[in-house]
């Protein structure tokens, strides 16, 4: 599952180019077949986040439920993901 707000977020083309789009999508549904790999970092209980190339993805893992959810997509030079994670 992907947050509607990363949707719409991923869709701005000046934001995200068609090439990291595609990357980040790539990344994403890599998820559903390994929720956990080996470069994911996890930041508290349940919640993950993993780089493909200068972005970071955060997201949930609900064992119980065998979902995953996406709710955060940005950089990885600056701190606005981290202070994005922080308000949720």
């Amino acid at each position: 599952m992907v947050d509607p707000a990363v949707i719409q977020e991923l869709s701005d083309p000046k934001r995200y180019p068609a090439k990291v789009q595609l990357q980040l999508l790539r990344r994403i549904l890599s998820l559903s077949v390994d929720p956990r790999p080996q470069d994911s970092k996890k930041l508290e209980h349940s919640i993950y986040r993993v780089t493909s190339g200068e972005y970071r993805v955060v997201y949930e893992v609900d064992d119980a439920a065998r979902r995953i959810t996406i709710f955060l997509v940005g950089k990885r030079g600056d701190d606005e993901i981290y202070r994005r994670f922080a308000r949720y």
